[in-house]
């Protein structure tokens, strides 16, 4: 397809891509807003699927045979395509996982076990999403480290302030969400790199909501370890990314342990696969992993800041429109300043009601924690509505999303 740095996504064209988008529900047109949750996938991936089954299928690094070959030779050429797509310098630091969850436990069981104990730090955020809270938490207990939690100012920003008393010489890891699934807050991860650095600790960055929707370039982030997920960016499900320095990744022991992982067994012994395999045990999501890469490539055809600059003007249309009654509060930074994600709470109507009323319009949105239950007691919220646009999504679409919040306005006035 191709699109020039200047020009505007052709929405329309677009949405060819992406059949799933004709569906109606008793005759009222599907108007996708979960983006968030899971992004749709366009015709070409999905043909990817269908192509490895039908042609190549077959197991990888195990056969000499044609279709073996054929099969390793594809997903190995998708990690080199994924790990180009988001700045890595090679294959060798990018390991296949489910997704952005897995990523964090690869970390935290293979580094994290290892490496921490009584009297280290972990150091995180209040906006973190469950995936690395709770994994941090966990680990923090079995290794009686302690984790810690950088504040959020009353507009939805990281305390930096706070960042820099927080992170100190005993702070071994700091994990931050890149761009937040609830606030939409964009943090300075790159910031946080020099902080953690400075003090001897390693950063681990989660790009789930960031890399679908934005240029990333993890060399220039400076992150030690970064996460995120296929089916948020165009992709199937079951598949997402590690991104580990090299050195880094070396020095790391395995923590699944089985066939394709390792280079040499004996009774006594074994010794381990080369980068990234080492931390890839067993038959691997061979389809899943060639559909991501196809998702990458159709990404970089449209172009991340076509795709970033869409998000951003739907959000900010959004933003306003919510926004023109008093009684909707909207979580987070200013519009021109978030990701492509709002989250809100409208007056005497709670979250799941909200959300139930808008699906009678057609409109899919989340309601709930978001995975982020901390994040919403600071708030003090026990849920919010969530709104969360991609490539695809249109003014009008909003538009319909608005006029179902006025009806809920209106059933519980």
């Amino acid at each position: 397809m191709g699109v020039r740095e200047s020009e505007p996504l052709d929405v329309a064209t677009l949405r060819e891509d992406f059949p799933i988008l004709d569906r109606e529900f008793d005759g009222t047109p599907l108007v996708y807003l979960d983006n968030a949750a899971t992004s749709q996938t366009p015709t070409r991936v999905v043909e990817s699927l269908v192509d490895y089954y039908y042609g190549y299928n077959a197991n990888v690094h195990r056969g000499i045979h044609n279709l073996s070959q054929e099969a390793s030779i594809a997903y190995e050429e998708a990690h080199d395509t994924v790990a180009e797509f988001v700045g890595a310098s090679g294959r060798e630091e990018l390991v296949f996982t489910k997704n952005t969850t897995e990523a964090m436990n690869t970390v935290a069981y293979a580094w994290g076990l290892n490496e921490l104990g009584p009297g280290d730090e972990v150091v995180l955020t209040e906006m973190e999403h469950h995936a690395s809270l709770v994994t941090w938490q966990q680990i923090a207990k079995r290794t009686g480290a302690e984790c810690k939690y950088i504040p959020i100012t009353d507009d939805g920003y990281l305390d930096m302030d706070a960042a820099a008393d927080l992170i100190t010489d005993d702070t071994r890891m700091v994990s931050v969400v890149h761009v937040s699934n609830t606030l939409g807050t964009v943090n300075p991860v790159a910031d946080l790199a020099d902080l953690a650095h400075d003090h001897g600790a390693y950063i681990f960055v989660d790009g789930a909501q960031s890399v679908p929707h934005r240029p990333v370039d993890v060399q220039a982030m400076d992150c030690d370890f970064f996460a995120f997920s296929g089916h948020k960016m165009c992709g199937p499900t079951g598949i997402g990314a590690l991104y580990g320095k090299q050195h880094i990744l070396e020095e790391m022991e395995p923590h699944l342990y089985g066939g394709d992982m390792i280079l040499k067994v004996t009774f006594e012994e074994s010794k381990w696969n080369e980068l990234p395999w080492k931390f890839e045990a067993g038959t691997p999501n061979i389809a899943d992993g060639i559909a991501f890469a196809e998702a990458c490539d159709y990404l970089d055809d449209i172009g991340m800041e076509q795709v970033k600059t869409h998000g951003e003007a739907l959000t900010q249309y959004a933003y306003d429109r919510l926004s023109e009654h008093d009684d909707v509060e909207i979580y987070g930074p200013p519009a021109d300043d978030r990701g492509a994600v709002v989250a809100f709470n409208l007056d005497g109507v709670h979250a799941h009601d909200l959300s139930s009323i808008v699906n009678d319009y057609g409109v899919a949105i989340r309601a709930g924690d978001h995975c982020t239950q901390p994040l919403h007691d600071v708030l003090g919220a026990s849920a919010s509505a969530r709104a969360s646009f991609y490539l695809y999504n249109t003014e009008a679409e909003v538009d319909v999303l608005v006029d179902a919040v006025d009806e809920a306005r209106q059933l519980f006035a």
